[in-house]
């Protein structure tokens, strides 16, 4: 069974910078994609950062493209968001996700919350102006 343990948010002035931690166990085979999300309220979420597990290829949404950077740490089976340069509408819930990669999932990049059934309980990053 996958679980997931997000950790590292807090909050920042705009320009500065943090580093998001997920702790996952049960993701066991290189045939998962690994994400992050954020949601506002009464928004949708919104996917950040994925990683198809195996090849590591990493995707992003664009409003964090040159900011963000998605790694993860297959030893110590955790996942990273390290985030720079932030902006006041990066306030947000972040989530770390997982599931088996499916056609729907490769062709969305691992950035569609409906392909992901795992999730963890949230951090909270908050960027001041």
């Amino acid at each position: 069974q996958v679980q997931l343990v997000e950790s590292g948010g807090g909050s920042v002035q705009a320009g500065g910078s943090l580093s998001l931690s997920c702790a996952a166990s049960g993701v066991t085979s290189s045939s998962y994609c690994v994400g992050w999300f954020r949601q506002t309220p009464g928004k949708e979420r919104e996917g950040v950062a994925g990683i198809s597990t195996g090849g590591g290829t990493t995707f992003y949404a664009d409003s964090v493209k040159g900011r963000f950077t998605i790694s993860q740490d297959n030893a110590k089976n955790t996942l990273y968001l390290q985030m720079n340069s932030l902006k006041p509408e990066d306030t947000a819930m972040y989530y770390c996700a997982a599931d088996k990669k499916s056609a729907l999932s490769r062709i969305r990049r691992c950035l569609v919350s409906a392909d992901f059934g795992y999730w963890g309980q949230g951090t909270q990053v908050t960027v001041s102006s």
